[in-house]
């Protein structure tokens, strides 16, 4: 039986398909027809039984999550955990310096050591004013720029 109302709908998408390419939208049409092929694929590959398995569990799921009290505690557990990681300010990917100063890179011993292009015990610059602030890495060259008076 899921085989004929596979093959059904596959045909159903074929004749949509040949109707829309007929009236001229070939774009259209080769959509309808990469539909149209979709529920004869499934059947083939034996999807079909597998998403039939999937939506019954789903289901049974769902009916002892509302008239089960251990899920119910389940799922406060898993809000509470997201309440509490939003809560303490957790975010993904991002890591924050450890205290370091801005600009230093650790060494292979895990002590900090100057970017590259300064020597070891060069402190780093002060921050900048506002209008070279968006300059990035030029305010090496805006500051041998000032001392010469260019």
């Amino acid at each position: 039986m899921t085989a004929i109302i596979c093959m059904a709908l596959s045909a159903l998408g074929v004749v949509i398909a040949a109707l829309t390419a007929a009236r001229g939208r070939k774009r259209a049409a080769l959509r309808w027809l990469a539909v149209a092929l979709v529920p004869t694929g499934l059947y083939l590959t034996g999807l079909i039984p597998v998403f039939h398995t999937i939506g019954t569990t789903l289901a049974h799921w769902a009916t002892h999550l509302v008239f089960d009290p251990k899920v119910w505690v389940g799922v406060a557990m898993l809000g509470g955990t997201v309440l509490l990681l939003l809560a303490t300010g957790f975010r993904f990917g991002r890591g924050r310096g450890g205290g370091k100063e801005q600009g230093q890179v650790p060494a292979r011993g895990g002590k900090p050591t100057a970017p590259p292009g300064r020597p070891a015990g060069a402190a780093l610059p002060a921050k900048q004013d506002a209008p070279t602030a968006d300059l990035g890495d030029f305010s090496d060259v805006e500051e041998i720029l000032k001392r010469r008076g260019i």
